[in-house]
């Protein structure tokens, strides 16, 4: 399960098909080096995008590859 303190690098490393979906949230630095050290949470905020939606999504696309 993805949380939002979660670091987006650890994210991609679960599984590196999930950038889509932080591309349609308009996070598409996903290999930079604030995606290891910032969380999903900070860099929502950074971005201006609700972190709880993105999670959302992110828990929906995992849950649809088992």
């Amino acid at each position: 399960m993805i949380t939002s303190d979660m670091t987006i690098a650890s994210v991609m490393k679960l599984d590196p098909q999930v950038a889509p979906v932080f591309m349609s949230f308009g996070m598409h630095c996903l290999y930079c080096p604030h995606a290891s050290a910032e969380s999903i949470k900070e860099a929502s905020m950074v971005h201006g995008i609700d972190a709880d939606k993105l999670v959302e999504a992110l828990n929906a696309f995992f849950e649809s590859r088992k």
